[in-house]
Protein backbone atom coordinates (compact mmCIF):
# COMPACT_ATOMS: atom_id res chain seq x y z
CA UNK A 1 0.00 0.00 0.00
CA UNK A 2 3.05 2.38 0.45
CA UNK A 3 4.52 1.51 -3.00
CA UNK A 4 1.00 2.15 -4.26
CA UNK A 5 0.76 5.98 -2.58
CA UNK A 6 4.33 6.55 -3.26
CA UNK A 7 3.82 6.08 -7.14
CA UNK A 8 0.93 7.95 -7.45
CA UNK A 9 2.57 10.91 -5.36
CA UNK A 10 5.38 10.66 -7.85
CA UNK A 11 2.90 10.59 -11.18
CA UNK A 12 0.98 13.47 -9.76
CA UNK A 13 3.72 15.71 -9.19
CA UNK A 14 5.08 14.65 -12.82
CA UNK A 15 1.68 15.86 -14.27
CA UNK A 16 2.28 19.18 -12.18
CA UNK A 17 5.89 19.88 -13.45
CA UNK A 18 5.83 18.79 -17.09
CA UNK A 19 3.49 20.98 -18.51
CA UNK A 20 4.79 24.65 -16.60
CA UNK A 21 6.99 25.46 -20.16
CA UNK A 22 4.19 25.81 -22.63
CA UNK A 23 4.16 29.40 -23.34
CA UNK A 24 5.09 30.08 -26.17
CA UNK A 25 5.63 33.24 -28.01
CA UNK A 26 7.09 35.19 -30.79
CA UNK A 27 9.82 38.21 -30.63
CA UNK A 28 6.64 40.74 -30.78
CA UNK A 29 4.63 39.52 -27.97
CA UNK A 30 2.35 37.16 -30.38
CA UNK A 31 1.50 33.71 -29.59
CA UNK A 32 3.74 30.89 -31.02
CA UNK A 33 0.46 28.68 -31.63
CA UNK A 34 2.49 25.74 -33.51
CA UNK A 35 4.67 25.44 -30.23
CA UNK A 36 1.57 25.92 -27.80
CA UNK A 37 -0.57 23.08 -29.59
CA UNK A 38 2.44 20.54 -29.92
CA UNK A 39 3.72 21.17 -26.19
CA UNK A 40 0.13 20.62 -25.02
CA UNK A 41 -0.32 17.62 -27.02
CA UNK A 42 3.18 16.52 -26.01
CA UNK A 43 2.15 17.22 -22.39
CA UNK A 44 -1.04 14.61 -22.97
CA UNK A 45 1.16 11.63 -24.79
CA UNK A 46 3.43 12.02 -21.68
CA UNK A 47 0.65 11.52 -19.22
CA UNK A 48 -0.98 8.95 -21.29
CA UNK A 49 2.11 7.02 -21.78
CA UNK A 50 3.22 7.32 -18.07
CA UNK A 51 -0.29 6.16 -16.82
CA UNK A 52 -0.31 3.47 -19.14
CA UNK A 53 2.63 1.99 -17.88
CA UNK A 54 1.83 2.12 -14.21
CA UNK A 55 -1.63 0.55 -15.23
CA UNK A 56 0.54 -2.21 -17.32
CA UNK A 57 2.79 -2.64 -14.15
CA UNK A 58 0.37 -3.26 -12.00
CA UNK A 59 -1.65 -5.25 -13.83
CA UNK A 60 1.42 -7.70 -14.49
CA UNK A 61 2.35 -7.60 -11.21
CA UNK A 62 -1.04 -8.86 -9.85
CA UNK A 63 -1.32 -11.31 -12.21
CA UNK A 64 2.21 -12.94 -11.73
CA UNK A 65 1.91 -12.58 -8.43
CA UNK A 66 -2.25 -14.20 -7.63
CA UNK A 67 -1.47 -16.66 -10.14
CA UNK A 68 -2.72 -20.12 -10.15
CA UNK A 69 0.63 -22.70 -9.17
CA UNK A 70 -0.76 -25.80 -9.75
CA UNK A 71 -3.77 -27.50 -11.93
CA UNK A 72 -6.25 -28.09 -8.98
CA UNK A 73 -5.36 -24.62 -6.85
CA UNK A 74 -8.38 -22.65 -6.66
CA UNK A 75 -8.73 -18.93 -5.78
CA UNK A 76 -10.02 -17.27 -2.87
CA UNK A 77 -10.97 -14.13 -1.49
CA UNK A 78 -8.46 -11.28 -0.71
CA UNK A 79 -10.33 -8.89 1.66
CA UNK A 80 -8.76 -5.02 2.09
CA UNK A 81 -9.05 -2.75 4.68
CA UNK A 82 -11.07 0.06 4.42
CA UNK A 83 -8.38 2.39 3.86
CA UNK A 84 -7.16 0.02 1.02
CA UNK A 85 -10.22 0.17 -0.68
CA UNK A 86 -10.41 4.26 -0.35
CA UNK A 87 -7.28 4.21 -1.78
CA UNK A 88 -7.57 2.15 -4.58
CA UNK A 89 -10.51 3.84 -5.67
CA UNK A 90 -10.24 7.20 -5.02
CA UNK A 91 -6.54 8.10 -5.44
CA UNK A 92 -6.35 6.62 -8.95
CA UNK A 93 -9.71 8.82 -9.47
CA UNK A 94 -8.50 11.90 -8.37
CA UNK A 95 -5.36 11.46 -10.14
CA UNK A 96 -6.72 11.18 -13.39
CA UNK A 97 -8.90 13.77 -12.47
CA UNK A 98 -6.56 16.21 -11.57
CA UNK A 99 -4.60 15.46 -14.70
CA UNK A 100 -7.57 15.77 -17.03
CA UNK A 101 -8.60 19.26 -15.18
CA UNK A 102 -4.93 20.44 -15.92
CA UNK A 103 -4.89 19.33 -19.52
CA UNK A 104 -8.70 21.14 -20.04
CA UNK A 105 -7.23 24.51 -18.62
CA UNK A 106 -4.01 24.76 -20.02
CA UNK A 107 -6.19 23.82 -23.61
CA UNK A 108 -8.47 26.22 -22.88
CA UNK A 109 -6.14 28.50 -22.38
CA UNK A 110 -4.06 27.84 -26.04
CA UNK A 111 -7.80 27.93 -27.12
CA UNK A 112 -7.94 31.80 -26.02
CA UNK A 113 -5.16 32.52 -27.81
CA UNK A 114 -6.55 30.90 -31.16
CA UNK A 115 -9.90 32.96 -30.55
CA UNK A 116 -8.38 36.25 -29.79
CA UNK A 117 -6.46 37.69 -33.15
CA UNK A 118 -3.55 39.95 -32.13
CA UNK A 119 -4.42 43.55 -33.33
CA UNK A 120 -1.57 44.06 -36.12
CA UNK A 121 -2.68 41.15 -38.10
CA UNK A 122 -2.67 41.08 -41.95
CA UNK A 123 -6.23 40.59 -42.75
CA UNK A 124 -7.31 38.47 -46.04
CA UNK A 125 -10.40 36.72 -47.11
CA UNK A 126 -11.16 33.31 -48.18
CA UNK A 127 -13.67 32.31 -49.81
CA UNK A 128 -14.52 28.56 -50.44
CA UNK A 129 -16.56 26.83 -52.94
CA UNK A 130 -16.59 23.35 -54.91
CA UNK A 131 -13.90 22.45 -55.22
CA UNK A 132 -11.54 25.78 -54.87
CA UNK A 133 -10.13 28.71 -52.20
CA UNK A 134 -10.79 31.66 -54.12
CA UNK A 135 -8.10 34.59 -51.55
CA UNK A 136 -9.01 37.66 -51.70
CA UNK A 137 -7.04 40.83 -50.54
CA UNK A 138 -7.42 44.59 -49.54
CA UNK A 139 -5.29 45.81 -51.98
CA UNK A 140 -6.68 46.49 -55.03
CA UNK A 141 -9.18 44.00 -55.29
CA UNK A 142 -5.96 41.01 -55.60
CA UNK A 143 -7.87 37.73 -55.89
CA UNK A 144 -5.75 34.56 -55.98
CA UNK A 145 -7.00 30.95 -56.40
CA UNK A 146 -5.73 28.01 -54.16
CA UNK A 147 -2.90 30.21 -53.29
CA UNK A 148 -2.16 32.85 -50.43
CA UNK A 149 1.10 34.81 -50.30
CA UNK A 150 1.63 36.66 -47.07
CA UNK A 151 4.32 38.79 -45.16
CA UNK A 152 6.65 36.79 -42.80
CA UNK A 153 6.45 37.95 -39.20
CA UNK A 154 3.40 39.60 -39.05
CA UNK A 155 0.15 37.02 -37.82
CA UNK A 156 -2.73 36.70 -40.58
CA UNK A 157 -6.22 36.44 -39.92
CA UNK A 158 -8.01 34.66 -42.18
CA UNK A 159 -12.16 35.44 -42.51
CA UNK A 160 -13.82 32.42 -44.07
CA UNK A 161 -16.80 32.11 -46.17
CA UNK A 162 -18.00 29.59 -48.16
CA UNK A 163 -20.40 30.18 -51.78
CA UNK A 164 -22.03 26.74 -51.62
CA UNK A 165 -21.66 24.17 -48.73
CA UNK A 166 -19.97 23.47 -45.60
CA UNK A 167 -16.07 23.34 -45.94
CA UNK A 168 -13.16 23.73 -43.56
CA UNK A 169 -9.66 25.01 -44.21
CA UNK A 170 -6.91 23.15 -42.84
CA UNK A 171 -3.67 24.01 -42.51
CA UNK A 172 -1.49 21.49 -40.72
CA UNK A 173 1.68 22.54 -40.33
CA UNK A 174 0.69 26.18 -38.79
CA UNK A 175 -1.83 23.88 -36.85
CA UNK A 176 -4.68 26.00 -37.92
CA UNK A 177 -8.71 24.63 -38.66
CA UNK A 178 -12.09 26.52 -39.02
CA UNK A 179 -14.84 25.54 -41.08
CA UNK A 180 -16.36 27.90 -43.90
CA UNK A 181 -20.34 27.72 -43.44
CA UNK A 182 -22.41 29.20 -45.77
CA UNK A 183 -23.96 32.61 -44.82
CA UNK A 184 -21.37 33.54 -42.20
CA UNK A 185 -18.05 34.87 -41.84
CA UNK A 186 -15.71 32.63 -39.46
CA UNK A 187 -12.64 33.19 -38.77
CA UNK A 188 -8.64 31.82 -37.84
CA UNK A 189 -5.73 33.29 -37.56
CA UNK A 190 -1.53 31.97 -37.77
CA UNK A 191 1.85 33.13 -37.40
CA UNK A 192 4.44 33.67 -40.24
CA UNK A 193 7.66 34.14 -37.74
CA UNK A 194 8.64 31.16 -40.08
CA UNK A 195 8.69 31.64 -43.93
CA UNK A 196 8.39 28.63 -46.65
CA UNK A 197 5.26 27.30 -48.64
CA UNK A 198 2.84 25.32 -46.44
CA UNK A 199 -0.16 23.45 -47.67
CA UNK A 200 -3.83 24.13 -46.80
CA UNK A 201 -7.06 22.24 -47.85
CA UNK A 202 -10.69 21.45 -46.85
CA UNK A 203 -10.96 18.16 -44.52
CA UNK A 204 -15.11 18.72 -44.60
CA UNK A 205 -16.73 16.06 -47.08
CA UNK A 206 -17.95 18.14 -49.94
CA UNK A 207 -18.30 16.71 -52.91
CA UNK A 208 -17.33 14.36 -55.98
CA UNK A 209 -13.82 16.54 -55.82
CA UNK A 210 -13.28 17.05 -52.60
CA UNK A 211 -9.83 15.54 -52.33
CA UNK A 212 -8.49 17.85 -54.75
CA UNK A 213 -9.38 21.23 -52.80
CA UNK A 214 -6.04 22.45 -51.84
CA UNK A 215 -3.75 25.28 -51.88
CA UNK A 216 -0.66 26.51 -50.80
CA UNK A 217 0.42 29.25 -48.40
CA UNK A 218 3.77 31.24 -49.20
CA UNK A 219 5.07 33.04 -46.53
CA UNK A 220 7.72 35.94 -47.83
CA UNK A 221 10.11 38.64 -46.45
CA UNK A 222 8.08 41.74 -45.73
CA UNK A 223 10.08 43.32 -48.84
CA UNK A 224 9.18 40.38 -51.40
CA UNK A 225 5.82 40.54 -50.17
CA UNK A 226 5.50 44.31 -50.84
CA UNK A 227 6.86 44.47 -54.69
CA UNK A 228 4.16 40.95 -54.78
CA UNK A 229 1.39 43.60 -53.95
CA UNK A 230 2.99 46.36 -56.29
CA UNK A 231 3.31 43.62 -59.28
CA UNK A 232 -0.30 42.18 -59.42
CA UNK A 233 -1.46 45.94 -59.07
CA UNK A 234 0.11 46.37 -62.35
CA UNK A 235 -1.37 43.31 -63.78
CA UNK A 236 -5.16 43.88 -62.66
CA UNK A 237 -4.81 41.64 -59.59
CA UNK A 238 -7.11 38.78 -60.53
CA UNK A 239 -4.98 35.61 -61.25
Amino acid sequence: MRTFFKTHAIIFLLALILPVSSHASTDKGVPDLVVEWDTLWHHMMIDITVIGMIFAIVTLYLMFKYRRRTPDEEGGRFRLSTLGVMGWTLIPAFIFLADDIFLAAKNFEVWQKYRNVPENAYVVEVEAYMWGWDVKYPEEEIVLTNEMVVPQDRPVMVRLKSRDVVHSFFAPELRVKWDAVPGMVTYLWFNTHKGGEYLFTCTEYCGLLHSGMYGKIRIVPPQEFTRWIEDHREKGGKI
